[in-house]
C-alpha cells in the first residue's frame, strides 16, 4: 500500500464511526491528555479544531479556557501552506468555517501567538505508529509548523485506535515530524 491508499482506507474508517461513538471515545482521549503533565504544566497550548470524525477536540478547548491557560487554534495560510497559532477567548463565538472549512478565528478574531511560546501542541492526523510517526493530510502544515517549535515543546496526538498502524517508517519522508505522544481510547505512546 501507498501513502494515498492508507489515508483512503483510515479516513472510510474514521468516517464510518457513529457521532455516540465518536463522542465517548473522544471524551476517554481528552480525558487522558488533560492528566498528562505535559497538558498540566502547559502555559501556552495550540490545539486543532476537529473535522469530520477527527477526535472531538470541545473538552479539551472549554477545560483550557477554564482553567486560564493560553489557548491557541491554528489559521492556516493556504497560499505558503502554513500555520500560525491564533489566540483564541470567545469560543465558539471567535469562530468561522475557513480553510477548508475547518473552523478558526474570523476575521477581526485573529491574535497572532508566536510559535515559540507554545509549551504543548496538539496535532491532527490520518494514521500514527507506536513511534510517533504520524501521516497527515498531504499538505505538510504541521510538518513545517512542528519545525517552528521550541525544543522542550510537547507534541501530542489524539487518534482513534483504527488509525494506529504497525509501522509508517517506509513511509516517511525528509521532513515528516514525529509527534511525542499518542492517546488512543485505549493506549498511551510515549514516542520519544
Amino acid at each position: 500500500m501507498d501513502k494515498k491508499a492508507i489515508r483512503k482506507q483510515l479516513l472510510a474508517a474514521r468516517t464510518s464511526l457513529g457521532e455516540q461513538e465518536v463522542r465517548a471515545k473522544s471524551k476517554h482521549i481528552i480525558e487522558q491528555l488533560l492528566n498528562l503533565e505535559p497538558y498540566q504544566k502547559a502555559s501556552t497550548i495550540m490545539t486543532y479544531l476537529d473535522f469530520r470524525n477527527e477526535v472531538a477536540t470541545d473538552q479539551l478547548v472549554r477545560h483550557a479556557l477554564y482553567s486560564g491557560k493560553r489557548l491557541t487554534v491554528p489559521v492556516v495560510n493556504q497560499r505558503d501552506k502554513s500555520i500560525m497559532p491564533s489566540l483564541l477567548e470567545n469560543y465558539p463565538d471567535d469562530l468561522t468555517a475557513g480553510s477548508y472549512g475547518i473552523l478558526e478565528p474570523g476575521p477581526g478574531k485573529i491574535r497572532p501567538v508566536a510559535a515559540e511560546e507554545l509549551d504543548l501542541l496538539v496535532v491532527p492526523g490520518v494514521a500514527f505508529d507506536p513511534w510517533g510517526n504520524r501521516l497527515g493530510y498531504g499538505g505538510g502544515y504541521y510538518d513545517r509548523f512542528i519545525c517552528r517549535l521550541r525544543p522542550d515543546a510537547a507534541t501530542v496526538a489524539l487518534a482513534y485506535e483504527l488509525q494506529v498502524v504497525p509501522d509508517l517508517f517506509p513511509y516517511m519522508g525528509p521532513y515528516d515530524q514525529p509527534v511525542q505522544i499518542i492517546i488512543t481510547e485505549k493506549r498511551l505512546f510515549k514516542c520519544r
